[in-house]
């Protein structure tokens, strides 16, 4: 390292950061808004938001599932909670397409079918942050993982070569080009500094069995069931017996895992081979009842009630994954904690950003602008202006689209990625300011569109019904859109005012000259 190892660092800081630089923003904020995942699914089924968990939630769900796939091998049943109200089931059903499986979005209370609007919701972000979208999963996956390595990189380099990030932190030279870029470069990424070496380094965690397969093939001897079985309390599946068998009563086994786990309330429920001898029930915790995510799960013989296993955390090898996944997904700690993270993801987003255009601002500056740094620029724009546009648009449409359009949740995530694709290439026929400007304030606009529109579309979910019923789980989405709005809408001006201002400096200059 003959330049010297701060400046090798560096140019690795510079470097790794610019050539992930534009996937990495479109993971951070997808998965900056999936810290409020279940709150933008109810949004965007205004038809379930008068749903409500109930008491007896697990007894009537089950009840109903009797009732409604008997014969069915297994149920998976997800179970309503404050943040989601409804119940989901799951199970084979031969007759089904197109593969074979059914599922229903059921009332918690009486176990009836609660109607809804076929989309992904917030779901589609949720997964978009760590599979993409189009590509093979694994493919994909690697492609994060490899993103989120260069992610830590650049954030251990870039600790290395600014020596005074810290100090830096507390000066601020507004209107200085590049300076002003790397004073909020520094801020943001000082500030919230423990949360980014947290979240990039989690965010390798959790996708650790696919880049790093090892101990499982050596423990497990490449069984990835075993594997399963051990990390999720899931066995593989008894054949039926042939015995017809009722399913014992399930309130007891209800308190009974209540009592196990302090309080803690119920997940998820399987239940395999209902109706026959061999049928067990197994009930798994809540993630949100703790920081960790690994499964503490109570299985019980499904037709006496006596329990046959439990399970809880493996050793410290299971217990550090399950804290580190926890950690990652945020499901913790109350509305509260999820304000901070993602207040903190939001400062991760923008300073991925500002690192991008710091880049861009550096060469212009340094070597004019040439081809490599025209490409830089236009693909800043429609990759960080052009996607808070994209995902005000994937919200309008699940508003717009016909309520019982055949392929609506695929045409809703078609609507994000061709806007998306249209930005991505307006920037080609735009001066560099100019197409700031322009993608900027169209982001603003369209998110102040989405509590407009919802006002038209569903009235029962706008903010004039939802704010005097304190329905924050539901008015946070309009009133996020809002601020955004604000945010994008500031940051046109600021380009605005950056854009006059060579202007009027050549404007006193001429005007000086003249005298």
């Amino acid at each position: 390292m003959k330049a010297g190892f701060r400046q090798s660092m560096a140019w690795l800081h510079t470097w790794s950061g610019l050539v992930v630089g534009w996937l990495l923003f479109a993971i951070f904020l997808t998965g900056t808004v999936s810290y409020f995942r279940p709150e933008i699914s109810l949004w965007m089924r205004p038809e379930l938001q008068q749903a409500a968990p109930g008491t007896r939630a697990t007894e009537v769900v089950i009840a109903e599932m009797q009732r409604r796939a008997p014969a069915a091998p297994s149920w998976i049943i997800l179970m309503p909670s404050e943040r989601n109200p409804v119940a989901s089931a799951f199970w084979r059903d031969p007759t089904a397409t197109p593969r074979g499986f059914r599922q229903a979005q059921l009332d918690p209370r009486t176990g009836g079918d609660l109607a809804a609007r076929a989309t992904a919701g917030g779901d589609f972000f949720y997964a978009f942050h760590f599979q993409l979208f189009g590509l093979p999963i694994p493919i994909a996956r690697w492609i994060v993982s490899f993103c989120a390595m260069v992610m830590l990189v650049s954030i251990v380099s870039g600790i290395v070569t600014h020596r005074r990030i810290f100090a830096d932190f507390f000066t601020f030279r507004p209107r200085k080009g590049q300076r002003s870029w790397l004073d909020g470069h520094a801020a943001l990424a000082t500030l919230a500094l423990p949360y980014h070496l947290m979240i990039t380094y989690t965010g390798l965690v959790t996708l650790i069995a696919l880049t790093m397969p090892w101990p499982i093939l050596t423990n497990f001897e490449g069984n990835r069931a075993a594997y399963t079985a051990a990390v999720f309390g899931i066995d593989e599946a008894v054949p039926r017996a042939g015995v017809a068998t009722p399913l014992t009563p399930v309130t007891p086994l209800v308190a009974e895992a209540k009592a196990r786990w302090h309080g803690g309330e119920i997940g998820r429920v399987l239940v395999t081979n209902p109706g026959d001898s061999t049928a067990t029930i197994t009930f798994q915790q809540q993630d949100s009842d703790r920081v960790s995510v690994s499964r503490r799960t109570i299985i019980f013989n499904g037709t006496t009630g006596a329990v046959i296993a439990t399970r809880e955390p493996d050793g410290p090898a299971d217990a550090t994954r399950g804290v580190m996944y926890g950690l990652h997904v945020g499901r913790f700690g109350g509305g509260v904690m999820r304000a901070l993270f993602f207040l903190s993801a939001l400062m991760g987003s923008a300073m991925v950003a500002t690192g991008t255009i710091l880049w861009a601002v550096k060469r212009r500056q340094k070597s004019g602008a040439g081809a490599g740094t025209r490409l830089v620029e236009i693909l800043n724009v429609g990759a960080i202006a052009g996607l808070p546009a994209a995902m005000a648009i994937y919200l309008l449409a699940n508003r717009l689209l016909p309520v019982e359009m055949a392929g609506r949740i695929t045409w809703e995530v078609y609507c994000f990625f061709i806007a998306w694709a249209v930005l991505l290439l307006h920037p080609l026929f735009r001066s560099h300011r100019r197409a700031w400007q322009e993608q900027l304030w169209l982001g603003a606009v369209l998110q102040v569109a989405v509590p407009v529109v919802n006002v038209v579309a569903t009235p029962g979910s706008a903010l004039a019904a939802t704010l005097p019923a304190w329905r924050w789980d539901i008015a946070g989405i309009d009133l996020a859109c809002l601020a955004f709005a604000v945010l994008l809408g500031g940051c046109a001006c600021m380009v605005g005012r950056e854009a006059a201002a060579p202007r009027q400096r050549r404007g006193a200059v001429q005007s000086a000259a003249a005298e």
